[in-house]
Formats: structure tokens, sequence, C-alpha cells
């Protein structure tokens, strides 16, 4: 906006006062602060001049009529906080009644704002100050918050240093309860929130960690850890006091108050200085991945006090502590905190003289369980059962009983808390060690046969993995069945006097007879494995890639859903950017490979052009479109491209050409395998073509055709392995008589209508002529309602056995959704 012409807005102002109509001369203020980002010097400094010349009554009406037009802004308003010290300038020199009805007008809507720039709210809160009022805890808290700021405005600083109470900000559930506890216990819970709001720094001073033990000694050791922990449990709550959102700010309730953050950062230091505990570990991994959730508009909530959560799980000793730095290294993507935890671990390794990959497995605890996947206790049983632990509780006569007993849990509160945690911390292990299991393929991992045994096969926790998976030993492959390591006629494998070597079991380069003998020996022995492995797709060469030679198109022209794409590659062990739609270059999805000297590269870019249809709230792309896969030396050049396409290359956007990728033929078949899986398994999750409730092509139908042609079409190699299996599965189904399966469908005859299936989408098409039939599945996890499958993790497996199911009895189905479309 340009700067007024001030000669002209004082003509208007007089003409306004003539008239005597205050809403206008206000109004005609309002734009002119609008205009000036409240820089009332110069020439805009003849506007103040002649109001102070108006009579003191009209004056003050003025100062009050701005200040209530000031509160009627939006919230989202980009002029919010352009306008709030225009009162207090009117107001300047009038009574000192006046004067402070017109400040705590302008300064009431802080509060309800996260912070701002705020210099002219700063000599109105300063001359607040100086007549001996006090600020509001909401407007305290919101000047502390604006001093958070890099690019603060002048005078913050020292006003938000003058604003000591209350210790913490107001507004967050876990800060209001802390403040409440301290004010209740006495006067050292105050020093130690004091404390806690000097960490400030990446970590702490010796003279820090002094007085922070000297507090602890003073409070008690278990009093401090029973009082910070539960305030740790309510970090991230929704807002006790809600803020409005201004105009192009993230979204403001979801983030972390910046002056109370600091406090957060203190308190996890302080918590390293307590004696081991597992409910500290617990709390601190907690924060961690509660302070790297992600806010529309800023990406993590507050990665700082994630660090801080690190650091002091890295300080603490015990097994405890240890197992949550493992877990979190397995689940953490955002890379600084990553960088720590592996730090961490490495550090813990070195000073034990194992190596990363041993530190991983040792630091897997039992919780408890006193063999594998079974902890029996006085009144029942924790006993992991499908990957998931499961709590069993017995009465006073013995008998199961579905919920806790009321004597149990009147009389063993403890042991009912402490079972219940355990089972927790199981659930939330299980997942990381099956991940860590499912990439030790590539990472060409290999074992002496008895610490093999130890941390795996009769671990108690990561057992009940272990003896799910095939092992090859010696070159012989096995699997655990009735006690014992078995080959595939059920005769137990003899170990020689060392032991061996031990490897898990890949069907890259076995004979297919072998692959299949060994898929059934795992269904006769009813076995679930936690990953695909027998079942593992396998892919090979295919002409088309020998003539390009040096990339593969298998899974080009894809379009994906930005931010799952993005998961799901973290998750797997890529390293990728979301694409923000902004002019500016990006590398390619890559995982490094360092075990094999190679990376891979998995081309794609921002697909859309409106702002705001194709992209969040931020900026970044909602969705991608797929292109080459490629493998280079790890050392090699990255290559970059635009982000909304172009092609890629070296240099800035990819002008300077792409750098020589390596032969596909040279790349060894295990590694081919399986970054070409991790790419089908990008596409089959990520498609916008396997979403029921994209009929319509999606925004303004422009992805119609492609959704109709995935959503229908060929099957990618992971759907051909699922169709292999439904093959096996559906005559075994109570439903097997209405199921056939004929080329790309699974075909369900109901009583109303037949139903098409596909195998790699799930969507549905229903006689006559090929209606399309949308059902959303459930957010749960549908494998509880398919019965027995051989391998976990194939949501959409377990989706189109419960569509089968569900629409063979198409008579009873009573979701009205569903019926109106039959």
């Amino acid at each position: 906006m340009a700067a007024p012409d001030y000669a002209a807005v004082c003509g208007q102002l007089r003409k306004a006062v003539a008239a005597g109509d205050v809403e206008a001369l206000a109004t005609e203020l309002r734009w002119v602060a609008e205009a000036n980002g409240q820089d009332w010097t110069g020439g805009a400094r003849a506007v103040i001049d002649l109001l102070r010349t108006l009579p003191d009554g009209e004056r003050a009406v003025l100062a009050e009529t701005v200040a209530r037009q000031y509160l009627d802004y939006p919230a989202m308003s980009v002029h919010r906080g352009k306008v709030p010290a225009l009162p207090g300038l009117i107001a300047e020199g009038l009574p000192a009644q006046t004067v402070g009805a017109v400040r705590a007008a302008t300064l009431a809507a802080l509060g309800r704002q996260f912070t701002g720039w705020s210099a002219g709210l700063a000599s109105v809160a300063e001359e607040e100050l100086a007549a001996g009022r006090t600020l509001t805890p909401e407007v305290t808290a919101h000047f502390r918050r604006a001093a958070c700021e890099s690019y603060r405005a002048a005078g913050i600083g020292e006003l938000a240093k003058k604003l000591t109470e209350p210790v913490l900000n107001v507004g967050e559930e876990w800060a209001d309860t802390a403040l409440a506890e301290a004010a209740l216990l006495g006067e050292p819970w105050g020093r130690l929130l004091r404390l806690a709001l000097t960490a400030t720094s990446a970590r702490p001073s010796a003279k820090w960690d002094k007085d922070a033990r000297a507090l602890i000694e003073a409070i008690g050791a278990d009093t401090v850890r029973r009082s910070v922990l539960p305030w740790l449990a309510r970090v991230g709550r929704p807002r006790t006091l809600p803020l409005e959102r201004g105009e192009f700010e993230p979204d403001v309730n979801n983030l972390y108050d910046s002056y109370n953050a600091n406090a957060l950062r203190g308190l996890a230091w302080l918590l390293a200085l307590l004696p081991p505990h597992p409910d500290t570990a617990r709390a601190l991994g907690a924060l961690v991945e509660t302070s790297l959730r992600k806010v529309a508009g800023t990406g993590p909530r507050n990665p700082k006090v994630a660090n801080a959560a690190v650091l002091a799980l890295s300080r603490g000793e015990g097994e405890a502590a240890l197992a949550e730095l493992a877990r979190l290294a397995s689940r953490v993507t955002y890379k600084g905190t990553l960088k720590l935890l592996d730090a961490a671990l490495q550090a813990r390794a070195e000073a034990l003289g194992l190596t990363r990959e041993e530190i991983d497995e040792l630091a897997v605890p039992a919780y408890g369980l006193t063999e594998v996947g079974h902890r029996p206790h006085a009144h029942g049983e924790l006993a992991i059962h499908a990957g998931k632990a499961v709590l069993t509780w017995r009465n006073a006569a013995g008998k199961a009983v579905k919920g806790i007993p009321a004597a149990v849990r009147r009389d063993h509160a403890e042991d009912v808390a402490e079972l219940k945690a355990a089972a927790k911390d199981i659930d939330r292990m299980l997942s990381p060690q099956s991940e860590r299991l499912d990439r030790q393929f590539l990472a060409r991992r290999t074992w002496a046969y008895t610490p093999w045994r130890e941390r795996y096969l009769d671990h108690p926790l990561t057992g009940t993995l272990a003896r799910r998976l095939l092992w090859t030993l010696d070159g012989r492959t096995c699997g655990y069945a009735d006690g014992a390591l078995r080959d595939l006629t059920d005769d137990p494998v003899a170990v020689t006097a060392d032991g061996g070597t031990v490897e898990l079991w890949h069907p890259v380069g076995r004979d297919p007879a072998e692959v299949v003998a060994w898929r059934d020996w795992l269904e006769r022995h009813e076995i679930t494995q936690p990953f695909k492995q027998a079942h593992r797709e396998v892919y090979l060469l295919t002409d088309a890639e020998r003539a390009t030679a040096t990339y593969s198109n298998r899974f080009a022209a894809h379009i994906l859903r930005q931010h799952q794409f993005h998961s799901l590659a973290a998750a797997r062990g890529w390293t990728n950017k979301l694409r923000l739609m902004v002019d500016d270059s990006y590398p390619p999805a890559t995982r490094e490979l360092p075990q094999w000297g190679l990376r891979a590269e998995f081309w794609i870019e921002g697909v859309g052009d409106g702002y705001g249809a194709d992209t969040t709230e931020s900026g970044s792309y909602l969705r991608v479109a797929t292109d080459q896969v490629r493998f280079y030396p790890l050392d090699a050049p990255v290559n970059h491209a635009h982000a909304g396409g172009g092609g890629y290359g070296q240099g800035w956007g990819g002008r300077g050409g792409p750098a020589d990728a390596l032969p596909l033929d040279a790349i060894p078949a295990l590694v081919l395998s399986e970054v070409l899986r991790d790419v089908d398994l990008f596409v089959g999750v990520g498609s916008v073509g396997n979403d029921p409730t994209w009929q319509d092509g999606g925004p303004e139908g422009r992805f119609r055709d492609y959704w109709h042609s995935y959503g229908f079409g060929e099957l990618s190699q992971g759907a051909e392995t699922r169709r292999d299996l439904l093959t096996r599965l559906v005559p075994r189904l109570a439903i097997a008589d209405r199921c056939t399966i004929e080329g790309r469908f699974l075909h369900v005859r109901g009583e109303l209508h037949t139903y098409k299936i596909h195998l790699g989408s799930g969507n549905i098409l229903m006689t006559p002529n090929d209606a399309y039939l949308c059902i959303v599945p459930k957010s749960g996890d549908p494998s509880a309602d398919a019965g027995y499958l051989p391998y976990e993790g194939d949501r959409t497996l377990a989706v189109i056995l419960s569509k089968a199911m569900l629409l063979a009895r198409d008579t009873e189905i009573t979701d009205r959704s569903i019926v109106s479309q039959l």
C-alpha cells in the first residue's frame, strides 16, 4: 500500500471534524494506520498534531471509537497489528481515567493473539505499568511470546523482562496445572519453574545442573518425578485459552507457547538428573513425539523441545532410557532430532565397545516378559498375540473374565497400572522392531548363532517377531515351529558346534518351487509373518528396463498424495523434501545404501498450478507426479529439478543435464528388487487412484482418467502377489461358493448384484453396466474380520476380504450410504 498523501488526509479529517462525524473520522484514521504500518513519524505526525487540537471530550470519544473499531477487526486481518498504537496517541495527555480506559481497550485484544508486530502496543503497556497498573496474564503472555521472536519490535524485549508474574504463560493446560500446583506446593517449586525457563541453550551448563540438583534435593527426587511427569502428559492438549488465528499465520492453537517452550526444555533437562525410572523414559519419549507432531503452516511443533528430551534420554541411565532412544531412532523422521538420536546411540555403542547394530539389538527390553511373548501375573497374563499386547484377567475363583476384577483393581492398583504401562510399551516397541528387521535385507546383516539366538529367537519381545520369520543357518533355510527350528519336512535343524552364521531368508534367487513350499509350510503351521517375507514381491528386470538401460519407468506417471508419500518414504529409510509451489529446485527422493556403495533416486515433481486448490495453506503441493527410478554410486552428485517439474539434472533447477546413472543390469538383484518394492509401496498406498471417493477425478475432474486407469487397470507386482494369495485363501472362506477370481478382480455374487473388487485398488464395480460402488473403509484395522492371513501389513488385502464378506450378504447391509447405491 502506497504512503498516504498526508496533506490530503488532513483535509479529509478537518471535514469530518467540522461535520462532527466521529465514526467517519475514526474510519479515515484506521485507513491511514493500515497504510503507514503504524509509523506516526515524519509526515504522519501532522495527523496526530491535528487531532491534538480537538477538545478533550471529543478526543476521548475518538480514541475510544478507534479502539473499538480495532477490536472489530476480523481475526485473520493482516492489518490487525497496524492500528493498536493509534488510540493511545490520540488520548495522550488526557485525564488518567480516560487514558486508562483507552489503554485497557487497546490491550485487551492482545490476549487473543499469539504474537505480532507490537511496537506501538509496547509503549502503551509501558504506560500502563508506569501508572501502577498490571497487565492481565493473557496480555503478559502475548508480550512474552513476542519477545521470543527473532525479528521482534524495539522495546518488546525490555518490556518482557519486567513481566515476571505469573511464572509461566497461561493458556496451555500443562502450564496452568504447573502454576496451580506450584502455588500450592510452595516456593521451591516457583524457583524450579523459574530455573526451567532459563533453558535457552542447546544443553545445560554445569551451573544449571548444579542449581537443578540443589532444587531436586530440597524437594525430593520422587516428588519431582511424580509432579513433573503429569505436567508433561498434558503437553500438546487443546489450549485452555484459544487464540485467534491471524491472516497468513500457522495453526497457532496447535503450536507450543514459545515462552513456555523454554520451561519444557528445562523440565526435560531436570528429569535427566533424577534416578532412572521407566515412567521418566516414557514421558520423555512421548514429549519427543508430541513436539515433532506437524502443525499446518509450520512443520514440527517445536524441535527444540524434542531435542531437549532426546538430550535428557541420552544423559539418563538404565535400560528404559536406552530402549526409548532406540525406539525413537526407528520412528523419528525429522532430520535434526534423528541426528541427535543417532549420535546418542553411537556414543552408547562406543562406550560399550559395540557396533551400532548391536546396541539397537541390546536396547530392546523384555518389559517383564519371562518367556517369549508371555508374562504371567497373579491375576491373569500379559501375552503378545498377532503382534499386539493383550492383558487377560482371572477372578478369585481362577476363571477368566473380560475386565479387571473389582477386587484386583482395588487391592492391586499399582500392579494393574504397571501391567497396563508394560502393555502400552510393548505395543509401541513391536512396530519399530518389525520395521528394523524388515530393513535388514538391504543392511546385509548376518549374525553368529549364539548372539542371534539370545537377541532374536529367544528374546522375550523380539522373539515374537523372529519366530514368525524364515532364516538361513549356514545356508539351510528354517522356520520356528513346535518349539524348534525346523526344515520343510518339519525335521529339527541340527546346529553345528560353533552354531554357524544366520541370515534372514529372502526369495530373490530362490527356486519358485522352494518359495511356494515355504508358503505352504507357514500356512500349515498358521504362522502370520510380521511383514511379507515368503510372499515378498520379487522385481526382476523387464524388457522395457533393459531397453532404457539406466532407468526404470515401471512406476512413472502416477499421482500420489504428497504428504502420505513423504511419510511412507521416511518410514522406509528414504530422504525426501516436501515440494512447495515456489520457484526453487529440489532433489529427488533418495535412499542411500552404504553397504552396497549405491544410492537410489525416485524422480517426482509437484502437480498443479492453483495455490489453495493444489496446495496446503503453507504452500506445499498436495500431490506429486512420479517419474523414473535410477541408481548412482553413493558419492555421485544428486540431481535436482524445479519444484513444478521440467526435468532433473545437475545445478539449480536441474538445468545442467542429469548425471550418468548406473546400468540397471549392474545393480545386484536384491537391491533392485527391494528398491522397486519400496516404490511400488509408495504408489500402491499413496496413489489418488485407490481413494474410493475420487470417482469424480478430484479437483475440477483433472485426475478422472488417471483414477479410472489406476483404480481398475493392470495389476502391479504387489497386487499380483495379492492375487496369488487370494487364489489360495478364497476357497477356505465361508463365502467361497460366492467368490471367483478372474483377471484383475475378485468377483463376489450377492443377492442384489455381482460385484467386481479390483485387486490393486480395492475399488468396486457392480452389475449391471459396471456401475461404481463407493465403500469407504473404516479407520480401524480391517484384518480383524479377515480371518487368517499369512502376513501383516497389507491393509488393501484385508479391505478386499472385508468388502467381499460384506457384499456376499448384500441384503443384510444397513449402512445407508451403501444401501442407497445398491
